[in-house]
């Protein structure tokens, strides 16, 4: 083999720790970015949440003619896609900041494919003087009230007097009015602690006495010198919980402390007056569950020895019943999702704003920052080197600042175009909507898909009709007989209107439901029905069938 030199030129693409920390906060939803707020404030000493408010930095739909830079856009189209979305790692942001800060090529150094690994570090454009004040951002949101007045008393009252009860401490209270004794009462709590959030028993009582033993410290049977007196133990506890058990299954709400439905439908039916419905019910609730839901109602008839009549009339009573007992006690604040853009009537058009309770303000540290700047040679014994450190916080302090406000103003540019694109939805609603692709925002931005694709997720926007995700307003086309296109989203909005307009007894086959959307110029196959009929979680016309 002969040995030679050779010179070859060759571009490669790396990512600046900046621009990776701008991709990542960009795809973090409104809680993921709270918590990364608060672990950034724990981490860097020059970084400070805001009490007051102060001008923000310009930026928004004033800037969202500003041009991509070339480093963005060879970024954007060559960059791998990271696992579980089609996302490319580089974002072209969109704002001033990003175009100066982000794009100027800084990014463009050492190779993607990791041969050549990038230093980390924070030291940006290389910028080092600060900003006249180091203005904060994000001044719009409201600073927290930690005042100690008469009115923070009041709101305090009422904030406890508006907290849910639990179905746990809804059924203490109901236990702490029976006269029991310490070992019962002991028991009692123990199941009713046991009970998931549905209000079900999910252990069986061997097991609960042994979980009981075990958290007792009694030694397991096996290695015990006296095996029978350890049998005879645990068997005096499963007969104690046992009698709990009835004593919980008597408690409000009905149904609660059931191992199964079929039990949990039982319970609550022996709460009812003793009527043939409800015999009839006791007995179809004692067969296959399956039976009933497929309302398989002659061979109920069969096995139950009942009437057709009576049998349809004890399924009605069945499907008044609460499958699930302690629904009524979920805390449903956990799941309500907050917005990250409001949209609200403005005119005749749409205004397109930032919720302000998710933005969150931060500023650079005044004082440390100055102390710094002051510290310039290292004089007080940290050297250059502790200086250099420093200087490395601070400037990461302020490129976290400037990536927040990046993906605020490429949040609020994607929402403006989704409005301006489905401008037919806030005016009329779903059945309006019109078919959209993250293509033809990112062209219209002069963003990448990937991009528009992090923007859209887990991010949710506040309209006239209610709160959606970003991802919800694009939706695939099917074709007309016009030879226009409809939306999905339009469409499954019509078969939830076909299917609620039919008559209970005579419910609509998919055939049938694919055969009224050809009459109304769409065509959609009956497979494509079934698929949108299932994810909107409507049951087939067989068990829509009313009794």
């Amino acid at each position: 083999m002969k040995q030679g030199l050779s010179l070859r030129v060759s571009q490669h693409l790396a990512l600046t720790p900046q621009l990776q920390q701008s991709i990542r906060l960009l795809q973090l939803s409104t809680l993921e970015m709270a918590q990364e707020v608060e672990q950034m404030l724990d981490e860097n000493p020059f970084l400070e949440r805001s009490e007051e408010a102060a001008e923000r930095e310009t930026f928004g739909l004033e800037q969202t003619d500003v041009p991509v830079s070339a480093g963005e856009q060879i970024a954007d189209a060559s960059l791998p896609e990271p696992p579980g979305a089609p996302l490319s790692p580089t974002e072209s942001l969109g704002s001033s900041a990003s175009s100066t800060d982000a794009g100027d090529g800084d990014g463009l150094e050492g190779k993607l494919d990791g041969a050549t690994p990038v230093e980390e570090s924070w030291e940006g454009d290389g910028t080092v003087e600060m900003a006249p004040d180091d203005s904060e951002w994000g001044g719009d949101a409201p600073a927290r009230n930690s005042g100690s007045g008469d009115g923070d008393d009041t709101a305090t009252a009422a904030d406890l007097a508006r907290a849910p009860v639990s179905l746990q401490d809804h059924l203490h209270e109901q236990a702490r009015c029976l006269r029991l004794s310490d070992e019962d009462r002991a028991a009692l709590y123990f199941l009713i602690e046991s009970l998931n959030e549905d209000g079900y028993l999910e252990d069986s009582l061997s097991d609960l006495a042994n979980a009981w033993l075990h958290l007792s410290g009694v030694p397991q049977l096996a290695g015990g010198d006296h095996p029978q007196d350890g049998l005879e133990e645990r068997e005096a506890l499963e007969q104690r919980l046992s009698v709990a058990l009835q004593l919980l299954q008597h408690m409000d709400p009905a149904g609660v402390g059931a191992r199964d439905l079929g039990e949990c439908l039982r319970l609550q039916i022996l709460e009812l007056r003793n009527s043939p419905q409800a015999r009839a019910a006791l007995a179809i609730c004692a067969q296959p569950l399956e039976l009933m839901a497929k309302r398989d109602v002659k061979r109920l008839c069969n096995l139950c020895a009942i009437d057709d009549e009576t049998a349809r009339a004890a399924l009605a009573l069945i499907a008044r019943l609460e499958p699930k007992p302690g629904r009524r006690f979920i805390d449903v604040e956990r799941n309500v999702v907050v917005p990250d853009v409001i949209v609200t009537h403005a005119g005749r058009g749409f205004k397109v704003i930032l919720n302000p309770e998710v933005m969150p303000r931060l500023r650079v540290h005044d004082v440390y920052a100055n102390a710094m700047r002051q510290n310039r040679g290292g004089r007080d014994g940290g050297g250059e080197a502790g200086h250099a450190a420093m200087q490395q916080r601070l400037q990461e302090a302020r490129w976290f600042i400037k990536n927040i406000q990046q993906r605020f103003d490429t949040i609020l540019r994607v929402s403006s175009a989704i409005v301006e694109r489905q401008r037919n939805f806030f005016m009329h609603g779903e059945l309006a909507m019109r078919p959209l692709v993250l293509r033809e925002i990112a062209d219209e931005l002069g963003l990448h898909e990937s991009t528009i694709s992090r923007v859209t997720t887990a991010k949710y926007m506040a309209t006239p009709f209610g709160t959606y995700e970003l991802k919800y307003f694009f939706g695939s086309s099917l074709g007309t007989e016009t030879g226009g296109n409809a939306s999905s989203t339009a469409v499954r909005a019509l078969l939830k209107q076909f299917i609620a307009a039919e008559e209970p007894a005579k419910p609509l086959s998919d055939n049938q439901l694919s055969d009224l959307l050809r009459e109304q110029g769409i065509e959609c196959a009956r497979r494509t029905v079934a698929k949108y009929r299932e994810a909107l979680r409507i049951a087939p016309a067989n068990l829509r069938k009313a009794l």
